[in-house]
This record gives C-alpha cells, structure tokens and sequence, in this order.
C-alpha cells in the first residue's frame, strides 16, 4: 500500500509539473484520476448526489485555477481532499436547514437475474441506510468517519487534510463510531 502511495504521489506531481508546464492534457489526466474520488468524498459528506456533482465541478475549478500555484508543501492528494471537505462542509453548514437529504442513484448496476436484483436492492438498501444515518452526526465525525471507513486514510493523512491533531481525530472517529453504532441499533 505504502509502495502503491508513493509511486502514486510520484505520479501526481509529475502530471502538476507538466500543467504548470503548459500541458492542458495534464491537468485533464489528473482530474480524470481524482474525480470519482471526490465525488464518493462529497457525496459521502453530503449525501446528496446533485450536491456531491456540484462539489465536483467547484473542486475541478479550484484545482484548475490554483494548480499553477501549487508548492509541492503535501501531496495532490491531500490538498484535493482538503478542498473537497471544505467545500463539502461548507454546503452542509449552508443546508443545515434541511431536516433529510434524499439519496438517490447509489448503485448503477445491470442486472440479469433475479438473485442479482435482490443482493443489489439489499446491498442499496444497507448503503442508503448508512448514508442516512451519517447526516445524523456531526459534521466534524462524519468526516473523519468517512476518511477512515471509506476513504480508508491513515489518522497521519486525515490531519494533513484537516490540520487537526491525531488525538481529535481519534476521538471524532470514537465518537463517531458509536454513535452510528447507536443509531443501528435504535432502528
């Protein structure tokens, strides 16, 4: 993983150094690379698809006008992310006023039989059931939440993104975690 990271990142600043070069091609190279993942981050964050879309188009803006000013101080990665939850908790602060955000298109799959149709309903059923109760927790928990679980990010990753210490994202991820664990079982 550390290996597959690393070549990764690699390949992240050569793609920057080739935009800053003039190469346009660069750039569209690395959106491609990034965009379902900030995406599935916002959508996440957000839990609404047209919002998630919306965050993907402000985060590609951002990129594509900022990435010339880019100093190489973290990685692509973490500096995407960190626009993405920005954005992301932006919106959610925006939209506080919202009590439920519909989730709708999670899993686009085709389907060919009828064991195929029932796993997919329940696996949709289980990720709506998830997305919906994240809207239920903090902002700050469902974030470190969703690096940790979904995004699969290290607590060292998490804080380069956020600026937080180690120890908050532990206890945002604690808190977090039990609480959703709670609401499962209330359901």
């Amino acid at each position: 993983m550390f290996e597959y990271r690393m070549t990764e990142i690699k390949n992240d600043q050569k793609l920057v150094k080739e935009f800053i070069s003039g190469n346009e091609s660069a750039f569209n190279r690395l959106a491609k690379r990034y965009q379902e993942k900030i995406y599935w981050h916002a959508r996440r964050m957000t839990g609404n698809h047209l919002d998630a879309d919306d965050i993907v188009q402000q985060v590609l803006l951002v990129m594509y006008k900022k990435l010339k000013t880019f100093n190489f101080d973290s990685s692509i990665y973490t500096w995407i992310y960190k626009i993405t939850s920005t954005r992301s908790l932006n919106l959610i602060k925006r939209n506080k006023l919202r009590s439920f955000i519909s989730i709708d298109n999670i899993i686009e799959t085709r389907v060919t039989a009828k064991e195929d149709i029932i796993s997919d309903l329940e696996t949709k059923e289980r990720l709506e059931k998830v997305e919906r109760l994240l809207q239920r927790i903090s902002p700050k928990q469902r974030e470190v939440f969703i690096f940790r679980k979904f995004d699969e990010l290290s607590y060292e990753e998490i804080s380069g993104i956020t600026g937080k210490s180690i120890g908050a994202l532990k206890a945002n991820y604690f808190h977090a975690f039990n609480k959703l664990k709670e609401l499962i079982k209330n359901e």
